[in-house]
């Protein structure tokens, strides 16, 4: 199955891992909506929707670049039907926008709580609430939240309470919205890295350049959203998806090309449970 001619509307498009899931699929021709907040260059973060419209373009595909803020009801509704419009429908949401903050309760003020909380849990229930009707009148529809497993296991949560609360609901919607539309013949999915992914995220707010060399590349999360994409959207919803089991189901068994170190050297991410499968040509990759 080809992406050719399918629209994606991705939140939080203008850099990172929701870019490179547009440039995947518009190798294959696909039209991709840019929804982002960056429409000026940001002093530390690389990028805007504008010169993102260009990478998709340059990959292959149709791009439309659209200011977005995820916890404006009104531009989020004026954002997807300006989509559906200006392309013709909608076929695949990607709930990718996210804030994060790694901090104990004490730490935590209530403005970046209410930050996460409004962009990770109620931006993706708010931006799918409204692309469910085009998607409805798609016949290869997905959902697809930037979202981990929900495994409650308390190391997750003493930490960094907040930041797992609001993340966990993205993976919430997952769980309720693959229920709640299966007889939509709408594919509802969470996609998470093994690792940590070397984005802008992770160097400015996390470990800088030293973990940004032992983490992989966005395009693994890309090749692997690819695969969620191109299928049937009638057998394949309601997963917690992990990218490299993802890519090893469909025959990928050579992951150093996501990375600059061996796999025994790469920082695992938050959120994956204690009984992950980890095959051995990952392992050994």
């Amino acid at each position: 199955m080809s992406l050719k001619g399918r629209v994606l509307f991705i939140t939080g498009g203008s850099r990172g891992i929701g870019l490179e899931i547009g440039k995947r699929a518009a190798k294959d021709g696909a039209k991709v909506v840019l929804a982002a907040k960056t429409a000026e260059p940001h002093p530390k973060l690389p990028g805007t929707i504008y010169t993102a419209a260009d990478e998709i373009i340059e990959a292959g595909g149709e791009a439309l670049p659209l200011v977005l803020d995820v916890r404006d009801e009104k531009n989020v509704i004026d954002a997807i039907e300006q989509s559906a419009s200006h392309f013709g429908g909608i076929d695949i949401c990607v709930n990718n926008a996210s804030a994060i903050s790694l901090t104990s309760t004490p730490d935590t003020d209530m403005k970046r709580y209410d930050l996460m909380h409004q962009i990770n849990g109620r931006g993706t229930y708010l931006v799918s609430k409204y692309c469910i009707p085009h998607l409805k009148r798609s016949n290869k529809a997905h959902i697809l939240n930037l979202a981990p497993p929900l495994d409650m296991e308390p190391k997750w949560f003493g930490p960094h309470l907040a930041y797992t609360m609001a993340k966990f609901t993205m993976s919430m919607c997952v769980l309720g919205m693959a229920e709640e539309l299966k007889s939509d013949g709408i594919a509802v999915n969470g996609l998470w890295p093994r690792t940590a992914i070397a984005t802008a995220a992770v160097k400015n707010v996390l470990g800088g350049e030293e973990l940004m060399s032992i983490s992989r590349t966005p395009e693994i999360m890309a090749d692997a959203a690819y695969e969620i994409f191109t299928k049937d959207p009638a057998e394949f919803s309601g997963n917690f998806c992990i990218d490299d089991l993802i890519l090893h189901e469909a025959g990928i068994t050579d992951f150093s090309k996501y990375a600059d170190v061996p796999f025994s050297e790469l920082a695992l991410d938050f959120f994956l449970p204690d009984d992950t499968p980890l095959p051995l040509e990952i392992k050994n990759s």
